[in-house]
C-alpha cells in the first residue's frame, strides 16, 4: 500500500504527581501507600498503588474544563462531542470493524436479521475480515465458516477479505494472512486516534498504535455492519508508568504478567489501561502489541500507548490513510496510577489456571513439563521467534521436550525462514530451531492457542504440562480440560524447552 501521511511527532512528558516509593512488584506483593513528604521518602522498594485523585469541582462561575485521557479524547472525537467523561454513554462512529471465521458468520446473521436480507453494509471498505482461528483442520463445520464468509464478502463487495481456499498449502493463498491482530497491523488497518472494533477479545492489541481498540460481541458487530456506529460507555483510565532500562532477559510478556499478577484478572474491569514511561518508549511496536494484547486478561476494556516515532516508522509504508494521534492532557484524571521500576523485575510465568497466578520462573524450576508452544497473537510475532532463537543459540544444546512453533502470519513465517538472527553468523530462526530439534514451523494461524477441533496443530489432546507464549491458561483453553499451561515469554519458553522444566532464561542469557 502507499506510504502514510504521517503527522508530526509529539513528546509525552510524564509528570510525577505523587511522592511515593515505587518499584517492581515482588512475587509476594505487598501494598503500601506513601504519604510522607519528598525528603522523607524511603529508598526501599515497594509495590504501590497511588490513591484515587480528588475530583475537581466546578467553579462557582461555571464548569471548569477538565483535561482528558487518550481514550476519552478518541471517544469524544468519534462521537462528535467536545469532551466526554468516564461513565458517559456515547454513540461512536467506527473507523474499522474486524471479524473472523469464528465471529463473522454470526455477525452477518444478526445484520441480515435486523436490517433485511437484501441490506447493504454501511461501508464495505471499513470492514476487515480475516479467517485465522479454525483453518487447518478437516472439521467440516469449521471449514464451512470460511465458505460462509466468502459468500457474504462477495455479496457485500467487502474490500478487505483475506481469504484462504487451498488449506493444503497456505503459501498458495496470497491473500491469506493468519492471526487477525497481527495481520491488522501488518496490512495498515491500525492507525492512531481511530476506533477499531473486532469480534475477538484480543482486539485490544491495536491499542499499541494509540487508538481505541476493543472486542465486541456478534450482536454489536451486526449492528455496526448496518450503521457504522455503536453505543459505548466511556471507561475510566488506569495509568501504568514504567521506567528503567529493560533488562536483557525480560520481554514485554514479563511486564504484562507482572501487572496482571498485581491487579488480578478483574483489576481493570471495564477500564482503560494506559502505558507510559521510558520503558514503554523503548519498546518496539511488536513488544507494545504484546503489552496491549493481554489487558483483557485483567478485565480491561482497552489498552493504549501514546504514539511516537516508533509508531510512525512502523506505519510509514503500511497506510496512506491520514490519521491524527491524541495524547492525554497534563490535567487528565486517572482512576489510579501505578509506577513500576522495570530494572527490578525478574522473568515470570503465570501458573495454571489463571493469568494472574504469577510466579517467578526460578521459583518453578522443579516443575517438569511435557512440551513448549511458541505462537499466537501474543507470542507468535517475528521478534518472539527471534527471542526464542537467541536462547537456543546461546545454549548450543538440544531441546528435551517437543517444541511447537506457529508463526502468527505469512509474513512472520517468511521472516522465520529468511531473516538472520543477530550474532548467529547469518543463520535464520528456522535453521537454529532445526539444530535445536524443534518441530518444523507450522502454517500460520491461531492453532492450539484456543484448543479448536481435535486435529488442530499442537492441540493438547492429553492432560500434559505445557509452557506457552499464549495469553490464557484456563482449564481446557488449549484442548484437554486437565492440561496445565504455564504462560511465559519466548525467552522463558525456549529456556524451558532446553531443560524439560520451567526455567529462568538467565541460565542461558547471562
Amino acid at each position: 500500500m502507499a506510504s502514510s501521511a504521517v503527522a508530526s511527532s509529539s513528546t509525552l512528558h510524564v509528570i510525577n504527581k505523587r511522592d511515593v516509593g515505587l518499584s517492581a512488584f515482588s512475587s509476594q506483593p505487598s501494598f503500601c501507600i506513601q504519604t510522607t513528604k519528598k525528603k522523607e521518602v524511603s529508598k526501599k522498594i515497594f509495590s504501590v498503588i497511588s490513591p484515587q485523585q480528588t475530583e475537581r469541582k466546578p467553579a462557582t462561575t461555571g464548569s471548569v474544563k477538565t483535561g482528558m485521557t487518550m481514550t476519552e479524547k478518541i471517544l469524544a472525537r468519534a462521537s462528535d462531542k467536545p469532551e466526554v467523561s468516564p461513565g458517559d454513554n456515547v454513540w461512536v462512529n467506527v473507523d474499522v470493524l474486524m471479524t473472523h471465521d469464528i465471529g463473522g458468520p454470526a455477525s452477518f446473521g444478526v445484520f441480515k436479521e435486523q436490517f433485511g436480507q437484501k441490506a447493504k453494509v454501511w461501508n464495505p471498505e471499513k470492514i476487515v475480515i480475516i479467517p485465522d482461528h479454525y483453518i487447518f483442520t478437516a472439521d467440516e463445520r469449521a471449514n464451512r465458516n470460511v465458505d460462509v464468509l466468502r459468500d457474504y464478502c462477495s455479496e457485500q463487495n467487502i474490500k478487505y477479505f483475506y481469504d484462504i481456499k487451498d488449506r493444503g498449502n497456505f503459501r498458495a493463498n496470497p491473500d491469506y494472512k493468519g492471526v487477525c491482530h497481527l495481520a491488522l497491523a501488518q496490512e495498515g488497518h491500525c492507525r492512531p486516534g481511530e476506533v477499531l472494533l473486532g469480534t475477538d477479545s484480543h482486539t485490544c492489541t491495536a491499542g499499541a498504535f494509540g487508538q481505541f481498540a476493543t472486542g465486541i460481541g456478534t450482536t454489536d458487530a451486526g449492528f455496526v455492519l448496518g450503521t457504522g456506529k455503536l453505543l459505548l460507555k466511556v471507561p475510566p483510565t488506569l495509568r501504568f508508568v514504567m521506567d528503567g532500562e529493560m533488562p536483557s532477559y525480560l520481554l514485554a510478556k514479563d511486564l504484562i504478567l507482572q501487572i496482571i499478577g498485581e491487579i488480578s484478572v478483574s483489576g481493570a474491569t471495564y477500564k482503560t489501561m494506559e502505558f507510559v514511561g521510558t520503558t514503554v518508549e523503548s519498546l518496539s511496536m511488536e513488544e507494545r502489541m504484546t503489552l496491549c494484547n493481554m489487558v483483557v486478561e485483567a478485565g480491561g476494556k482497552n489498552g493504549v500507548i501514546p504514539t511516537d516515532k516508533t509508531t510512525y516508522d512502523y506505519l510509514k509504508d503500511k497506510t496512506s490513510v491520514p490519521y491524527e494521534p491524541v495524547y492525554s492532557d497534563e490535567g487528565a484524571r486517572f482512576l489510579k496510577e501505578y509506577r513500576i521500576d522495570i530494572s527490578k523485575l525478574e522473568p515470570l510465568v503465570a501458573k495454571p489456571h489463571s493469568p494472574d497466578n504469577r510466579a517467578l520462573a526460578r521459583e518453578c524450576k522443579d516443575v517438569k513439563i511435557d512440551r513448549v508452544y511458541i505462537g499466537s497473537c501474543t507470542g507468535g510475532k517475528t521478534e518472539d521467534f527471534m527471542a526464542a532463537a537467541k536462547v537456543f543459540l546461546a545454549s548450543g544444546k538440544k531441546i528435551k521436550v517437543p517444541t511447537f512453533l506457529v508463526p502468527a502470519t505469512q509474513k512472520v513465517w517468511m521472516d522465520v525462514y529468511t531473516l538472520p538472527v543477530p550474532g548467529s553468523g547469518g543463520k535464520t530462526c528456522s535453521q537454529i530451531f532445526e539444530e535445536a530439534g524443534c518441530e518444523t514451523p507450522a502454517s500460520p494461524s491461531c492453532a492450539a492457542c484456543l484448543g479448536g477441533p481435535q486435529d488442530t496443530y499442537a492441540r493438547l489432546n492429553e492432560p500434559k504440562v505445557c509452557v506457552s507464549t499464549t495469553n490464557r491458561n484456563f482449564p481446557g483453553r488449549m484442548g484437554h480440560i486437565e492440561g496445565q499451561i504455564y504462560l511465559a515469554s519466548p525467552y522463558t519458553a525456549a529456556a524451558s524447552a532446553l531443560t524439560g522444566k520451567v526455567t529462568d532464561p538467565r541460565e542461558f542469557l547471562m
